[in-house]
């Protein structure tokens, strides 16, 4: 699978480093061109990808990772979002379209304005919002396993296909991928993230807020 990134940080750095090491190409794109091809370069490296047209990482232009992907991520910083995908959206008209993003802060979420929506109206795309619950050096783990289980990671969207695509992505990383309905309910995903960040930079374990499944009163008869 090809797939284009929008953005060079730490969120396209871990994944792209993944999907390039099981054997997809990769594009990323950034404001500084060389700092872009420099990272590039390093996550080949570190994927033990082929380099060059073949496979492995290489950089480009927002528009060139846009047209260049089969599936095409988002990772660059919420403030940043309008511009770039007012340069680059129209490349990503009917293709997935993943969402990594979330608010700058846990106090700057707006649930009046979920990012998923925004990217959806101004690229066209088949988005599906994923990957945005955990930091980024949980993506540089080779599985992230926790007490013996795959991480899941939850998807929202509307297009069945664009999940399926995503899904073998997430599954490419050793994780569980897992329905979590339509493009509505992203707005649920970018304010679990705005709640369950504040309360780990507050020091609190968030998943010890949470039964396991079987205690979770889901499955009692009626």
């Amino acid at each position: 699978m090809r797939i284009g990134i929008l953005g060079a940080g730490g969120m396209a750095d871990a994944l792209g480093t993944q999907w390039a090491r099981a054997g997809h190409e990769v594009m990323i794109s950034g404001r500084d061109a060389d700092r872009a091809a420099a990272r590039a370069a390093a996550m080949t490296a570190e994927a033990g990808a082929p380099a060059g047209a073949a496979g492995g990482v290489r950089a480009g232009s927002w528009t060139d990772a846009a047209a260049f992907g089969d599936v095409v991520m988002v990772a660059v910083r919420a403030a940043g979002i309008v511009a770039v995908l007012e340069e680059a959206g129209t490349a990503m008209r009917g293709k997935p379209v993943i969402d990594v993003t979330n608010a700058p802060g846990p106090d700057k979420y707006d649930p009046a304005r979920p990012l998923a929506n925004l990217i959806s109206d101004l690229t066209g795309g088949h988005v599906v919002k994923a990957f945005n619950l955990c930091n980024v050096d949980v993506w540089r783990m080779t599985p992230p396993v926790f007490d013996g289980r795959p991480l899941a990671v939850p998807l929202c969207g509307d297009d069945s296909a664009a999940k399926e695509s995503v899904g073998r992505l997430v599954a490419d990383l050793g994780c569980t991928p897992v329905n979590g309905g339509g493009l509505d309910r992203a707005t649920l995903l970018e304010a679990t993230a705005a709640f369950v960040i504040g309360l780990w930079f507050g020091g609190a374990d968030a998943q010890a807020i949470l039964p396991p499944l079987a205690s979770s009163g889901s499955h009692q008869p009626a």
